[in-house]
């Protein structure tokens, strides 16, 4: 009896673009585990690198705040169980106001976040969740926050599906410049679109780039490739590892000609003063979370019963 359903079947085709028979032989070989299907496929050479995000299937609601002065910013996720919740302005402003207290508050972490005082009628932020969802009539989930400071830019995209906040270093000549905060959306963009795991190549972690090693080093033998050789090809194909996943590595989307890099290198000679990236947060909405897939059959006759 097989491990795995159709639904995984479909999932590895859309997250390594394979076909349906190859899929199927991975999920075999793996017996049902999605991590170790993808490794299988990568290594007979069938898919790249998959994509980072599993099924994106939870409403809710991205969200940002970057102060007056540009010095801090925050970014929030709350999740809802429909889209229609997510477009209701009554929930908006709640969004709006929690990541506010993220920026003002500075919480350490969740719990913190959610003892902090609400804007209104004296409520701390647990309290007015739950009476918003007893307003709203849904399960809401304040589900991740993250804050920066010192020169910020934030993106929002697609109505909140997407959320990026940029932290970065530059003197505040550099960075009060109205140039700055056209260059420091550009980066904030490049992470929404190009999607980078890390920073740079020291952010990698170690036991990630030994498994990319591993995979690759596979994926050379079984293209019949000679031992003496391969080593070259790995190191070859990590520099391109690099360039995909490392943001001051990646092409700037709107201008081919530059990295990431290239592009500070140069806007800081025009500017006056050195630009780095300090760190990023990329937030997509429901990204890793299952949606509750309703049974309207069962639920009838569920409730035929009661």
């Amino acid at each position: 009896m097989a491990n795995f359903t159709a639904a995984n079947v479909k999932e590895l085709r859309e997250r390594t673009g394979c076909g349906m028979m190859d899929c199927k032989k991975a999920l075999t070989e793996s017996g049902g585990d999605m991590d170790k299907a993808i490794e299988f496929l990568r290594e007979k050479g069938l898919a790249a690198a998959a994509k980072k995000a599993g099924r994106i299937a939870a409403e809710g609601l991205v969200e940002s705040y970057i102060s007056e002065d540009g010095k801090i910013g925050a970014l929030l996720e709350v999740n809802s169980e429909t889209d229609f919740v997510a477009k209701n302005a009554d929930f908006q402003q709640f969004v709006s106001n929690v990541v506010k207290i993220v920026a003002d508050k500075n919480p350490a972490d969740m719990d913190a976040l959610m003892n902090e005082a609400y804007p209104e009628n004296g409520l701390t932020v647990a309290e007015a969740l739950r009476e918003k969802i007893l307003t709203i009539g849904e399960n809401l989930n304040i589900r991740r926050f993250a804050r920066y400071e010192g020169p910020v830019s934030a993106y929002i995209h697609g109505g909140g599906r997407i959320g990026v906040l940029v932290q970065f270093e530059a003197d505040n000549a550099v960075s009060g410049k109205a140039e700055f905060a056209e260059l420091a959306k550009d980066v904030a963009m490049q992470v929404a679109a190009a999607m980078p795991s890390y920073l740079d190549r020291n952010s990698v972690p170690a036991e990630v780039l030994e498994k990319e090693k591993e995979i690759l080093s596979a994926q050379a033998r079984n293209e019949g490739k000679p031992e003496n050789i391969i080593e070259k090809m790995v190191n070859g194909r990590i520099n391109k590892y690099y360039t995909e996943n490392c943001l001051v590595d990646q092409v700037f989307v709107k201008d081919s000609d530059y990295t990431i890099t290239k592009l500070l290198d140069a806007k800081g000679k025009e500017l006056g003063g050195a630009i780095k990236i300090k760190g990023f947060t990329r937030f997509e909405k429901g990204e890793g979370l299952e949606k509750k897939e309703e049974d309207f059959a069962a639920e009838i006759a569920k409730m035929t019963q009661q």
